[in-house]
């Protein structure tokens, strides 16, 4: 049974999804606290969630702060042990809860997990946004079990697993309240994208674990405020992984590692640009520009300690589109 859960849906303007998901929501976490939290919408998202699913509480946001700082806003005022951040375009499944708790209880230690996360479109297929559960590898570069790049596996019960993952998430974002706050939340500055892997690595350079079970599955529709192909995504991407490993990576490796990166954003902005068109291009551009902006504010959040083994695989984006792995 879950103990002192909280489900938290972050929304904006997002009547629709609500419309569509929270019926599953409210019907298998009947022993959960279910919160959403507004970003100041201007639609009748709220007032249909009042008038529709009135065991659902509202917190209301003075603004939109984003994916970010919206969480951190509205979770100043939900008290609960653990918290569920739910993408709002996420179908629960019934027993979903339990097997989270579950490995929660026989562990202190695992400061997160995520559950299975499957396509809502193509419901045998793993989805883009955590899959299996993320990586990472030697260049900083996030993958997924079960989803590296674009490339998506078919879900044939390769990983019905419970295992330790880099990261877990943002789409279904199990942590405890505890060691959420004990690093101040997510990064406000990353806005949105990436905010979950920057946590997590702070996570475990601070000693905590972060898990994946198997036997807990949601479905996630993905791209629901912004699609793959949108330039700001592209942006929010590069920027805030770059700040991630200037924040996380340990000391020796940091100089190369983020030059050797800036280098091949260059090669992929041209792709992206020929490919997707010059707003993609001029997104790595400002990407770059962002992080040199951010970079003294940056510095400063690096922790004391960095784990010089952070990585699960190298040189992948090579091994990827060279190699054809």
């Amino acid at each position: 049974m879950p103990k002192n859960l909280a489900v938290v849906i972050l929304n904006w303007n997002g009547k629709n999804w609500l419309e569509k998901f929270l019926p599953s929501v409210v019907s298998f976490s009947q022993n959960a606290d279910i919160y959403v939290i507004d970003n100041l919408s201007t639609d009748d998202s709220i007032a249909f969630t009042k008038t529709q699913f009135p065991s659902v509480k509202i917190i209301r946001n003075d603004k939109n702060y984003g994916f970010a700082g919206g969480y951190n806003e509205g979770l100043k005022e939900i008290k609960n042990e653990y918290y569920c951040l739910l993408n709002s375009d996420v179908e629960v499944t019934e027993n979903w809860i339990n097997p989270v708790i579950d490995l929660f209880e026989k562990d202190p230690s695992i400061a997160a997990i995520q559950p299975k996360i499957l396509s809502f479109n193509h419901k045998n297929h793993f989805e883009f946004a955590g899959a299996a559960g993320g990586l990472i590898d030697n260049l900083g570069y996030p993958y997924c079990r079960g989803r590296v790049f674009d490339d998506v596996e078919e879900d044939k019960g390769q990983y019905n697993d419970e295992t330790e993952i880099f990261w877990a998430s943002g789409c279904c974002f199990f942590v405890r309240s505890k060691d959420f706050w004990e690093q101040n939340g997510f990064d406000e500055r990353f806005f949105a994208h990436q905010e979950e892997i920057d946590l997590c690595w702070r996570l475990i350079n601070s000693g905590k674990k972060i898990f994946y079970t198997g036997k807990s599955k949601v479905y996630h529709v993905g791209g629901g405020t912004l699609n793959k192909q949108s330039a700001q995504k592209t942006y929010l991407n590069i920027r805030n992984n770059l700040s991630m490993m200037l924040k996380n990576l340990p000391f020796p490796q940091l100089v190369g590692l983020i030059f050797f990166r800036l280098c091949l954003d260059g090669i992929a902005g041209i792709y992206f640009g020929l490919k997707n068109g010059f707003p993609h291009l001029w997104a790595v551009v400002r990407a770059h520009f962002g992080f040199y902006a951010q970079l003294p504010g940056t510095w400063k959040l690096r922790q004391n300690h960095q784990k010089s083994e952070f990585y699960q695989s190298k040189w992948l984006i090579f091994k990827h589109f060279l190699g054809g792995k």
